[in-house]
């Protein structure tokens, strides 16, 4: 994300009569709306296995009408500045975390996933990298994606590796920058240090102006993840920035674009999103675009780039779901309404089971239930652990996966992805008081029936 304006794009402004069929589809949804429908965003986006994130500023942790909604609402955070190369490397060799830590600590503590962002990136560079060239800035280039990788390795659900890497216009090119100049492998090479770094991360690359799929920037990030895609180079996401306004609006090919970079193989997550405007007209636009990823199955969440109107980069197009009071908008509306219909293209069902198993009562004892979320392709499985008599110091959950494969998780560490699978907590979950409760989840492929959770105290 800049700070700064986005160049115009070419899209065509949404017309009325667009608009007017946009408006007529909220009106569908919300009296579609199931009566057990989930009350908060990442509520609702977790029943098709998908996460609904924010981006948060360490800055603003101290209000408590900001931290309040994020604690509610959102179930991934992306770290606004504080991740970026002149946060966390201010001078070579020498990092700084604390900003950065404050966000992820208070999301692992919440019990939500972050996003990484961003490794590399040819804006909010520190100064004595802007003065760098050639091998010696690749090379503090890779330093600094391998230190910070590894700082918070196991942490981040996907990094963006490398930002905005490619021209805005008519070329399809990358973008002039000093990292470009170091050798067009340069964004290659920024993966692979990834990858060693933080084995268990996904891996993205990110940028804007890539909505629409007839736009020679979106053809030219194409063509780039089809190649690494073809040579085995790790890369695991395309993220979609999603900035929209009157001068860029939501493009009626968005959901092709999804759709044709899933079909390379990759995960597309929308990572930055907001939409300028009011009322029904900017409902319909946050309608179309949350529609767009639910009909997409390879398209695994939505991040809004800041919480309240007040808060975002752009807050005089009032772009985002609260109010600068924290109060929830038409857009906030629709986007809860349609995560809950899960899309009138999606051909899913879900349904809802609930097993409790114990391993039996007595002090140190435990008990595991799920909640499973099952459709036709997978499943989103969340596991309560509740202590007995005795507090927990730390637990181990096992369960069996017999027609299933795990992709993701969180909040534990899993041994195996089928059959038995072994969890055990994390360093901030582990203790827990005697009868009361911490959870954990993961999503999967196929069917996540007959998970049959036991808990043993550790």
């Amino acid at each position: 994300m800049k700070l700064t304006s986005r160049s115009v794009s070419l899209v065509p402004i949404v017309s009325t009569v667009a608009a007017a069929a946009l408006g007529a589809s909220l009106i569908l949804v919300a009296n579609n709306t199931p009566a057990n429908a989930a009350t908060t965003l990442g509520a609702a986006a977790a029943q098709s296995g998908r996460y609904f994130g924010t981006a948060v500023a360490a800055g603003r942790m101290g209000d408590s009408t900001y931290i309040g909604i994020l604690n509610r609402e959102f179930d991934m955070v992306t770290a606004e500045n504080e991740m970026k190369m002149d946060a966390t490397e201010p001078s070579q060799g020498r990092f700084s975390y604390g900003n950065a830590d404050r966000i992820v600590n208070h999301a692992r503590n919440q019990g939500k996933r972050i996003r990484g962002h961003a490794l590399a990136w040819h804006s909010q560079q520190p100064g004595w990298m802007q003065n760098m060239s050639g091998t010696a800035l690749r090379n503090a280039m890779l330093n600094h994606i391998t230190q910070v990788a590894s700082y918070y390795r196991g942490k981040i659900y996907a990094w963006d590796v490398v930002n905005e890497a490619f021209a805005d216009g008519n070329s399809g090119g990358r973008r002039d920058s000093n990292l470009q100049r170091t050798g067009n492998d340069w964004i290659e090479a920024a993966f692979r240090a990834a990858r060693a770094a933080d084995p268990g991360a996904k891996l993205c690359y990110n940028d804007y102006n890539t909505d629409d799929w007839s736009h020679a920037k979106t053809q030219g990030v194409y063509r780039m993840v089809q190649d690494f895609k073809a040579r085995g180079v790790p890369i695991d996401c395309v993220g979609l920035q999603s900035h929209f306004n009157s001068q860029s609006p939501v493009p009626s090919n968005y959901q092709t674009t999804l759709q044709n970079f899933a079909n390379l193989g990759v995960d597309v997550q929308i990572t930055e999103l907001d939409i300028e405007g009011s009322g029904s007209g900017q409902a319909s636009n946050y309608d179309r675009v949350t529609r767009a990823c639910l009909a997409v199955a390879r398209c695994t969440g939505i991040t809004v780039w800041g919480i309240r109107d007040t808060d975002s980069w752009r807050a005089n197009g009032t772009p985002l779901l609260f109010d600068g009071g924290g109060n929830k908008k038409a857009a906030y509306t629709s986007v809860l309404n349609a995560l809950n219909s899960a899309g009138p293209t999606t051909t899913t069902t879900t349904s809802t089971t609930t097993t409790t198993t114990s391993n039996g009562p007595g002090p140190g004892g435990c008990t595991a239930s799920v909640s499973l979320n099952q459709w036709n392709e997978g499943f989103v499985a969340t596991i309560k652990v509740t202590a007995g008599s005795a507090a927990l110091r730390g637990w181990q959950v096992t369960t069996t996966l017999s027609n299933g494969t795990v992709t993701n998780s969180w909040s534990a560490n899993r041994s195996g992805t089928n059959g038995t699978v072994n969890w055990t907590n994390v360093d901030y979950n582990g203790s827990v008081a005697a009868g009361q409760s911490t959870e954990f989840g993961f999503q999967g492929t196929g069917s996540g029936a007959g998970l049959d959770p036991t808990c043993t105290a550790s």
